[in-house]
């Protein structure tokens, strides 16, 4: 007869992710390093209570903000290249949905998280509970439908049993490197407390490790046809290789076949920094070495990258009408984008595969050295934007250029929204792998010091710095608390232009006039004077305000110095940017207005878009 443990639902929940493990540099580990919590009647009583009992088996963490803690997550995820994980937990209502928009940004960016928030109840008794979202002619509608489709895979718990076959199916799409994503698991709040006899082989100890599929022999052959053909072949890097530890590889294949190689977003630090055939970032906000191969490129060796606008230059940067794309992705969806010939397969075996049957070919020496010779020019102009100057307020360029020299090569540098991604993107140079940490895909605003909160956790010994601008900061800033309370020490630059500069730009650019991005273009009674460095002093952190370059970099020794988060604010321009690289962007211009500066606009971007290659 089969042995059984008579457990709670979310006791059965709680024990069967204290028993999933991965292995880590040869070392085993557990796959779930811990849950994040803030607990509410949908899931204290059940969830929580499970919780409490294998507190030292499974950390319980808390902190002030539900999208904060999903955020965290997140990062911890991507910090760990996808083979540790967490799990975050919420009440119903809005501490259920405010996790929504983490979880479109863990959707995005293939990156594993489990979401358990609370529901109403399945027995239905009481309802309407507190928080219960009531749907006038479906009877089934929760509140939870909302991360239906954000989530790789959506369950619903109304019976104990469900759990069992419900987890299983969310391990297998958490671990899976082509399906990688957010996973939600609803759970009943009166179901959580009730009891079933679980076999208890679904407690068993199970280790996960990343598959690694190899490519199809035809697509393989038919890659590599394509490559032996080309004359200006070009690797574009993207989060993938990090997640297949496939930098070594990717760095022997780029000098084995002469093939420069440039970076998206999720891809830089993919590929070492002075490596001499690096480029650099790609796209929109790319470097003008990478984009100057880009256009002339015959070849595109896409490899781990979704090749999302922002990578493409919105499909115009691939200006060969011949070019071809080979996309070398463990997920078919992205392999085959924009026509390209699919190679299905992890990065570092389809690499080693691609290598072995290249041997002894390379690319053009002429265009080999022209890529060369382009990417010292860039290094050039980066350094020109990235120096100190005698402004009253600085670039962001000048502050990065900053914390740039005042860097080690183990730091890791974070950032997400605003015009920070871009400027990073193209003058960053991180020191080694995993040391440049953006969240571009989803651009979420808020995420940055919960993300680098996450980082922390997943890295404790690297120092993490967080670039964020008074906007981002403004939106969500709780989480500077919970690192202290945790320990977990942050280095926070926060930038502070007075608005969302960014978008400012981007609106007079299309020929919008400056309004309700900037705080004084924004209707007002009086201009707020915030105290940043007050405010993050408030919740724990060590907090600064400088005046220059000088005192920020000044600032910043000091900050690594101390035990505990520091805040380093500085005020700087909204209007200045790097105007060297970068590359159009299909932001549509409206074909009617009052304003001449418009009609321009339009007139330029209609003429952009009768460029487009495809």
């Amino acid at each position: 007869m089969m042995a059984t443990i008579r457990l709670t639902m979310a006791q059965a929940l709680v024990a069967a992710m204290a028993a999933q493990k991965t292995v880590v540099d040869g070392q085993e580990l557990p796959l779930f390093a811990g849950v994040w919590a803030i607990f509410g009647h949908g899931n204290v009583a059940g969830l929580g209570e499970a919780l409490y009992a294998a507190r030292d088996r499974l950390p319980t963490l808390r902190a002030h903000n539900e999208q904060a803690m999903a955020h965290a997550a997140i990062a911890f995820a991507k910090a760990s290249r996808r083979r540790r994980m967490m799990a975050v937990t919420s009440s119903i209502g809005p501490g259920a949905t405010n996790m929504v928009t983490a979880a479109a940004v863990a959707h995005v960016n293939r990156l594993p998280v489990l979401l358990l928030p609370g529901d109403v109840f399945a027995g239905r008794r009481p309802d309407p509970v507190l928080q219960q979202v009531e749907d006038f002619g479906d009877g089934t509608v929760s509140a939870n439908d909302c991360f239906r489709p954000i989530s790789r895979y959506f369950d619903r718990i109304t019976r104990p049993e469900q759990i069992m076959p419900a987890f299983e199916r969310a391990m297998q799409v958490l671990t899976d490197t082509a399906e990688c994503g957010p996973v939600t698991l609803a759970l009943c709040q009166d179901v959580q407390t009730e009891a079933f006899d679980y076999p208890d082989w679904f407690f068993a100890e199970r280790v996960w490790q990343p598959r690694r599929p190899r490519a199809d022999e035809t697509q393989l052959a038919q890659a590599v046809a394509l490559i032996k053909t080309a004359r200006r072949p070009l690797v574009v890097a993207g989060g993938g290789v990090l997640y297949s530890e496939a930098e070594g590889d990717l760095a022997a294949f780029c000098t084995a076949h002469g093939i420069p190689a440039a970076e998206t977003q999720a891809g830089k630090s993919a590929l070492p920094h002075d490596h001499p055939l690096n480029l650099g970032a790609i796209g929109v906000t790319g470097t003008g070495a990478a984009n100057d191969a880009a256009r002339q490129a015959d070849l595109v060796l896409a490899i781990g990258t979704r090749l999302q606008d922002f990578t493409t230059g919105s499909r115009s940067l691939f200006a060969d009408p011949a070019c071809r794309i080979v996309g070398l992705n463990t997920q078919s969806f992205d392999a085959g984008k924009h026509r390209a010939q699919p190679l299905v397969a992890d990065a570092k075996v389809g690499l080693a595969e691609l290598g072995a049957i290249l041997q002894g070919w390379a690319a053009p020496a002429s265009w080999t050295g022209q890529a060369r010779s382009g990417r010292t020019a860039w290094l050039e102009t980066a350094t020109r934007y990235t120096a100190a100057g005698n402004e009253t307020l600085p670039s962001d360029a000048q502050v990065i250029g900053a914390v740039q020299r005042r860097s080690r090569p183990s730091d890791v540098v974070l950032c997400a929204a605003g015009g920070l991604p871009g400027e990073l993107h193209k003058l960053w140079q991180p020191g080694s792998p995993g040391g440049y940490h953006m969240e571009y895909g989803y651009s979420c605003m808020g995420y940055e010091i919960a993300g680098g909160l996450g980082v922390k956790l997943a890295d404790p010994l690297r120092e993490v710095v967080v670039m964020v601008g008074d906007g981002s900061y403004l939106m969500m800033n709780s989480e500077i608390a919970t690192s202290v309370m945790l320990g977990a020490k942050l280095v926070i630059v926060v930038l502070d232009n007075r608005g969302f500069g960014c978008i400012n730009r981007l609106q007079n650019a299309t020929g919008g006039a400056s309004f309700n991005n900037l705080l004084r273009d924004a209707r007002h009674e009086t201009l707020p004077a915030i105290d940043f460095a007050a405010h993050a002093a408030a919740m724990g952190a060590i907090a600064r305000k400088v005046a220059s370059i000088t005192e920020l970099e000044a600032a910043f020794d000091e900050a690594r110095r101390h035990d505990r988060t520091s805040v380093v604010v500085i005020d700087t321009d909204p209007l200045l940017s790097t105007d060297a690289g970068g590359h159009w962007w299909d932001v549509a211009v409206p074909e009617v207005s009052d304003r001449a500066e418009v009609e321009a606009a339009r007139h330029n971007y209609v003429e952009a878009l009768a460029r487009r290659n495809n």
